[in-house]
């Protein structure tokens, strides 16, 4: 079933609406800082009230605040909350591996992950953060405005080639992000991803979403193998001789990224398209709550 961008954000806002606005917590923000509305609780530039403290030598007059001071022997400022809104970038891969799903009951990947990068995006923007799209189709904003189109752009149809590349352009120094997709791919454009973010002081969360029978290989005798987008095939009458160097090979890939978040300060996550996208939605919350640091 294609999703129609009114669908999709239905959906993901209904799977945000299960959670307190999310608040990415920025720990080095040079470079990006921006009025939100949300605050750091310290003074600095802002709207919101933060607290009244005594005049001081240096001050001047036209911070005093006269009703405040009236009301005792003291002079006092009216200080603002310093406040800031972090921007959080998301690519969400749309390659031809995505649309695969092995029963008819599960969603295709790129659905699940359209959804799970969406319904975060609702969370983000909902508690004031800037959230857009890695490269040049969508910079990062505020707003009800931005989740329509995100939604849009989502909803495109797949692209073309077998695995998807992440797309590191576009991304804020000392920024967040967020990456979505199987990661079955040559594993070198991710690092190189990685590693450009990393240069730029840009940590995040990185979430490798499979299918359940691409962690089982249940197969059995003659069979087939061809990628979604029908560029590879390979035929063998022994398929379960090549389950174990399947299992094996996948196992590398997933601790090969693992690694790779760990050395450039993201965090990695590994969700099945068989589990609640609520599942992978609160790990998300959690993950880019702290920042995205790796554990």
């Amino acid at each position: 079933m294609t999703a129609t961008p009114a669908s999709l954000r239905g959906r993901a806002e209904a799977e945000a609406a299960r959670f307190p606005p999310l608040l990415a917590r920025a720990e080095r923000l040079a470079g990006s800082v921006l009025l939100g509305e949300h605050g750091r609780r310290r003074a600095g530039m802002g709207d919101d009230f933060w607290q009244y403290r005594p005049l001081q030598q240096g001050d001047p007059r036209r911070l005093i605040d006269w009703r405040r001071s009236a009301r005792s022997d003291v002079q006092f400022v009216r200080e603002r909350e310093w406040q800031i809104a972090q921007s959080v970038m998301l690519w969400v891969d749309s390659a031809a591996s995505m649309r695969f799903s092995s029963d008819p009951d599960l969603p295709e990947k790129a659905d699940r992950a359209r959804l799970i990068g969406l319904a975060a995006a609702v969370l983000l923007l909902r508690s004031g953060e800037r959230v857009g799209l890695t490269g040049s189709a969508l910079p990062p904003r505020r707003g009800e405005a931005q989740i329509a189109r995100l939604a849009v752009i989502l909803s495109e149809d797949a692209a073309a080639e077998d695995y998807g590349t992440p797309e590191a352009r576009g991304m804020l120094p000392h920024s967040r992000a967020l990456f979505i997709s199987d990661f079955m791919g040559d594993v070198e454009p991710v690092r190189a991803a990685l590693t450009k973010a990393a240069d730029r002081g840009v940590r995040g969360v990185l979430l490798q979403v499979l299918d359940p029978v691409e962690e089982a290989f249940p197969y059995r005798g003659r069979a087939i193998f061809e990628s979604v987008g029908g560029t590879l095939a390979h035929e063998t009458l022994k398929a379960n001789d090549l389950r174990d160097r399947y299992l094996e090979r996948l196992a590398t890939r997933k601790a090969e990224l693992e690694h790779l978040c760990a050395a450039t300060g993201w965090r990695y996550g590994c969700h099945h398209t068989s589990e609640s996208a609520q599942s992978a939605l609160l790990w998300l919350y959690r993950a880019i709550e702290d920042g995205g640091r790796a554990r």
